[in-house]
């Protein structure tokens, strides 16, 4: 694949990135504490501006990965001054609510936007179930049979087919057994006897077929109403997919940067419209796993802000920053697992 698209790849994540700070930046904004830094990625800076009047300082970091805001008051380490009305050790309880949460919801909202973009330029892509023509993987049964994409089945062993639930009981019932496929090509009829892959092996069952993808140009209205209803999809399958995997009915499927970024190029080089959609999902998925309550997470500090105001007392800081620390460690550490698994060859 070409490095342009990789560069697409990582110059989107970027974004999606930028955008979570921003909404931290803005919120704290909002409620009058004080930014101090607004960075970038990390390491040494190649580029700082600092706007007349403002706290802030914007910069460009040489290591072009994550991006944070440096908030006053937030490091219990740090002294502050508790009459600074710009710190945000000394914000109202809400105030540093909507600041932790700021970054999640610019997620989420950003993931609209992006979805609109996708569904705009590349319409709606959806699952063919109703013609059944199908697609034929390379080298599968169904392809060393003759099948061929495009091809109509009509029916298996004589028995008449009307859609995928009828063929995959029909084909599956057969394992190891060779079956008549009839098919519709062109407007003949052909009959293919491909070799249903046996019992035991992986893909038992089946002679490798699948459903072809039909896309629909949307209107504006349609786009808009599907950039509304998409997100919240997202964030729901991926709390579904934490209660599977948390009660032992599914395998984690974890993927680090290298492999983000590969799926993201993958879409960019199908195209803007593939692009912007999986932008948008990441988009949302971002915002919605930065609300679990894990520690470094935005999720856990909304936890202790939740405390506080349930209890109205202030959790030691200290102690919850390295409650925190503990938690972007072991983070930080499954990601390196994830991605050195990614890079290295697999024999």
């Amino acid at each position: 694949m070409p490095v342009a698209f990789y560069v697409i790849a990582a110059l989107g994540l970027a974004v999606l990135m930028v955008v979570h700070e921003g909404g931290h930046y803005l919120a704290a904004r909002r409620y009058g504490m004080r930014v101090i830094r607004f960075s970038i990625g990390f390491g040494p800076t190649i580029w700082k501006h600092r706007p007349k009047g403002s706290p802030t300082v914007f910069q460009i970091a040489i290591i072009p990965f994550l991006a944070y805001v440096q908030i006053a008051g937030m490091n219990p380490y740090e002294d502050n001054d508790p009459k600074d009305p710009g710190s945000y050790a000394n914000a109202s309880l809400w105030g540093r609510i909507v600041t932790i949460a700021g970054g999640p919801l610019a997620n989420y909202l950003f993931a609209s936007v992006l979805m609109f973009m996708g569904f705009l330029i590349g319409g709606r892509t959806d699952i063919d179930e109703v013609s059944m023509k199908v697609t034929v993987m390379p080298e599968s049964p169904a392809a060393v049979s003759g099948m061929h994409d495009g091809d109509k089945v009509l029916a298996v062993n004589g028995e008449a087919i009307h859609n995928w639930d009828e063929l995959r009981v029909a084909v599956g019932k057969h394992a190891g057994e060779a079956i008549d496929v009839l098919i519709e090509r062109d407007g003949q009829q052909e009959t293919k006897r491909p070799v249903v892959t046996p019992k035991g092996e992986k893909l038992e069952g089946k002679i490798q077929i699948g459903t072809p993808l039909r896309t629909t140009k949307l209107t504006v209205a349609q786009a808009a109403v599907l950039s509304v209803t998409e997100p919240p999809k997202v964030v729901y399958d991926l709390v579904k997919g934490l209660a599977l995997w948390i009660s032992g009915k599914i395998k984690p499927e974890l993927s680090g940067p290298v492999g983000i970024v590969k799926q993201v190029s993958g879409a960019a080089k199908n195209g803007a419209g593939d692009y912007f959609k999986l932008l948008g999902a990441l988009s949302a998925y971002l915002g919605g796993f930065n609300l679990l309550p894990i520690p470094a997470l935005d999720g856990g500090r909304l936890l202790f802000l939740l405390f506080e105001a349930a209890s109205r007392r202030k959790p030691d800081a200290k102690v919850e920053a390295r409650i925190h620390a503990v938690g972007l460690l072991m983070m930080l550490t499954l990601i390196a697992v994830v991605t050195y698994t990614e890079i290295m060859p697999k024999h």
